[in-house]
């Protein structure tokens, strides 16, 4: 009895194998088109345009989440103007490990167009791998309002800029709901922000307020000194 139980299993885990894996890449495969699909819709109901996938968004930018893993790719992108500013959003995806230890991440990245080149400038949530990161000598820029210095962790090669930029409206701007676990940064000539998970565009606009926040936080002698006036635009 039992070597015939034996026989069956060892004749039914093979043949179920067989089975999921076909039903497994089926689903994923619905899931990707499924994602396309509701892109391409919710870019013509606000008037932007569905790009599909750009291979110069990978390597556009070099801090987090960027600059990690292999396989990298930058697919599901939109393009349109939000408040007079180009801007873009997209799946960014990166695979680590090999084997069994293979994973593959996704973030959910957008971006704003600058009129200049700014220094920059990364505020990312405060958390466990926040206070890990200072224990290792990370940097956190501290500010007047102890509210903000518990919520974000502020780098930036110039300090001075980064107090420029955060005056006591953008840091109580930035303590608002909408902002909660948004990583943000200023890159060049763009606003990044980057959240853990596939796009959500139906809260992209959520985001896109906090990150035109953070540009009209910029002094106008901050742009003068990078070759721009916004009173001249």
């Amino acid at each position: 009895m039992v070597d015939a139980l034996f026989g069956v299993l060892s004749f039914l885990v093979p043949l179920g194998m067989v089975l999921i894996v076909p039903v497994v890449l089926l689903g994923g495969l619905w899931w990707h088109f499924r994602g396309i699909k509701k892109t391409k819709e919710w870019a013509a109901q606000v008037g932007w345009t569905y790009v599909g996938s750009d291979p110069s968004l990978v390597s556009r930018w070099r801090g987090q989440p960027f600059g990690i893993g292999s396989g990298r790719q930058a697919t599901r992108v939109v393009t349109g103007t939000y408040q007079g500013r180009q801007a873009v959003s997209f799946a960014y995806r990166y695979t680590t490990g090999s084997g069994k230890n293979r994973s593959t991440t996704t973030y959910h990245v957008s971006a704003l167009h600058l009129p200049a080149y700014l220094p920059n400038l990364e505020l990312t949530p405060e958390g466990l791998g926040a206070r890990l990161a200072k224990v290792f000598g990370a940097q956190d820029i501290q500010f007047e309002s102890e509210d903000f210095n518990r919520a974000w962790r502020v780098a930036a090669p110039d300090p001075r800029f980064a107090h420029d930029v955060l005056n006591p409206r953008l840091m109580e701007r930035l303590l608002r709901p909408d902002a909660q676990g948004l990583a943000l940064r200023i890159e060049g000539q763009d606003v990044l922000c980057w959240s853990l998970g596939s796009p959500n565009l139906h809260g992209l606009a959520r985001r896109l307020d906090v990150m035109s926040a953070i540009v009209e936080a910029v002094p106008r002698f901050v742009w003068q000194d990078h070759g721009y006036d916004p009173l001249n635009r």
